[in-house]
């Protein structure tokens, strides 16, 4: 018996998203008084590997297989119930990203496994087994029971701290046996972005809507970005009039992200949008709408023109990191 975790790797790499699954698998096992077993697809190397035990991990599993280098989700559901059946697993935890919602059910089909996806906390009972989540758009919480022998959950991304354990695990290296017929998916090309910070796994994200007035105000949104090590982004009407490209569109329609620091800058705050940024640890509006519903959902706001605020709050950024 054991609680697995499925790690995430870019390049053979492990980012902050895998560090917080092992934390939170590794709670609950504590809480089951069982062990944690990490799963990594890919090509990772042990000292790579042998980080999650700094979080907490047990045992980590390594599947390294040629067929396995894309993710295809039917290969990859196929590979990790393979991986819960051989470790008497009954309880599998993924991230609640694009990954995770893809797999997630999937599994949870084949194992005839109780789903909840985005947890925030671990749970609240293990009899009956109940975790918290946030629903309408991040304005409720529910509290939801898994009554089935197997339970997967996804993690909400950024809502549980890292706990090190400095754990020495015991690395397994396994084989699958993947069937070519699994193999559904292909990459015909690659374009990767460099010298951004990647919208998704930004810690501090400065965005920009209607009230920044046209494509041409945007340098100051950049310039504060670069200056803080952030991603840049957008609300849907500036995505949408071309101001800015698609892929930095965040709402329910775009992407959904969970930075520890959100500035959103002459955004309204309608209900697509806070349902992207909800979850962000901290929310710094702009706005010359005292009524505009950011503000409810602000952590600090200030009612101004952001092309006004913007300067000043450029210069007294660099001001401290000068200092």
């Amino acid at each position: 018996m054991s609680v697995l975790v499925f790690t995430e790797n870019w390049d053979g790499q492990f980012k902050k998203l895998s560090f917080e699954l092992v934390s939170y698998a590794s709670k609950i096992a504590e809480m089951l008084n069982t062990t944690t077993t990490a799963v990594s697809i890919g090509n990772v190397g042990d000292s790579e590997l042998n980080k999650l035990g700094k979080y907490g991990a047990d045992k980590i599993i390594s599947v390294s297989d040629n067929k396995l280098v894309n993710l295809d989700n039917q290969a990859y559901t196929a590979v990790i119930a393979e991986l819960a059946e051989k470790e008497g697993a009954k309880t599998i935890i993924f991230s609640n990203n694009n990954v995770g919602k893809a797999l997630a059910p999937r599994l949870s089909a084949k194992l005839k496994a109780g789903l909840v996806s985005g947890a925030i906390k671990v749970p609240g009972t293990i009899d009956p087994f109940t975790l918290t989540k946030k629903v309408f758009s991040g304005k409720a919480f529910a509290s939801v029971i898994i009554k089935s022998e197997s339970k997967i959950i996804t993690l909400a991304q950024n809502s549980f701290k890292l706990i090190e354990k400095n754990n020495t695990p015991s690395i397994e290296q396994y084989a699958p046996q993947v069937s070519d017929d699994l193999i559904k998916t292909s990459i015909k090309n690659v374009e990767k972005q460099t010298g951004k910070v990647i919208l998704t796994d930004a810690d501090i994200v400065v965005s920009g809507g209607r009230g920044m007035k046209s494509p041409d105000n945007w340098g100051p949104i950049e310039e504060l970005a670069e200056i803080l090590g952030a991603a840049t982004a957008c609300s849907r009407p500036v995505s949408d009039e071309g101001w800015r490209p698609h892929n930095e569109h965040t709402g329910q329609t775009g992407k959904i992200i969970a930075p520890n620091l959100y500035f959103a800058f002459g955004i309204s705050g309608a209900i697509q949008h806070l349902a992207g940024i909800s979850s962000s640890k901290f929310i710094v509006a702009v706005n010359t709408d005292k009524e505009a519903p950011i503000f409810e959902a602000a952590d600090y706001g200030i009612i101004g023109d952001a092309l006004k605020v913007l300067p000043e709050l450029i210069s007294a950024v660099k001001e401290v990191k000068s200092s």
